[in-house]
């Protein structure tokens, strides 16, 4: 009588189970949250570009935050697209952060003389800062896009986060090419009133 023999097993593996459902992945939520931020932060800027570009000096420097504008403009309409690409209604989230930045933009505009390269020197600085930020959070978008899958997503903040880089090139070039040194050379209403002091002792 010949033996017995066990069958084998058919079975497959069980797929192992998602941690959550897409759509509904920590990550995810965390990632809605910044385009939240970055909504905000770019819809603050479209608002605060114009007052940065009547008090600048030079028409150079004039001339680059109105392109920026038009790019920020462009960004906020991007930001909506991303949104409607993750099936969510777009909204926005205060971002404190660039609500500080803002401000100290803003005190630089009181704290300048009106038609002094030190203040186009310092809208470039405050500038470069929001650019800066929005370099950083461009880039931790597309990252945490790519992670997810949403390869659309992240190839269309791509284009923001380039822009952005460029942005801080065209400002650095524009410091670079004299404002910075005639800066340099204007004297401060501090150092006369010092000059003045010493005088009448």
């Amino acid at each position: 009588m010949p033996a017995t023999t066990k069958s084998r097993s058919t079975k497959k593996k069980a797929a192992p189970v998602a941690a959550a459902a897409k759509g509904n992945s920590q990550l995810q939520e965390f990632f809605m949250d910044a385009l939240k931020d970055i909504y905000w932060a770019e819809k603050k800027l479209t608002k605060t570009l114009p007052k940065l570009q009547k008090g600048a000096t030079t028409q150079e420097l004039k001339n680059a935050i109105e392109e920026h504008l038009s790019q920020t403009q462009e960004h906020v309409s991007r930001i909506e697209e991303a949104f409607q690409m993750m099936g969510k209604k777009a909204q926005a989230k205060k971002c404190e952060a660039m609500e500080g930045l803002v401000k100290e933009g803003e005190s630089i505009l009181e704290e300048t003389e009106r038609g002094s390269m030190t203040r186009d020197a310092g809208i470039i600085a405050a500038a470069q800062k929001v650019e800066h930020y929005e370099i950083a959070t461009y880039g931790t978008l597309v990252t945490l896009a790519k992670t997810m899958g949403e390869n659309d997503v992240a190839e269309l903040l791509a284009q923001t986060l380039e822009e952005e880089k460029q942005t801080d090139q065209t400002l650095t070039g524009i410091a670079e090419s004299g404002i910075n040194w005639e800066a340099e050379q204007e004297e401060s209403d501090e150092g006369e009133e010092g000059e003045e002091e010493e005088e009448e002792e």
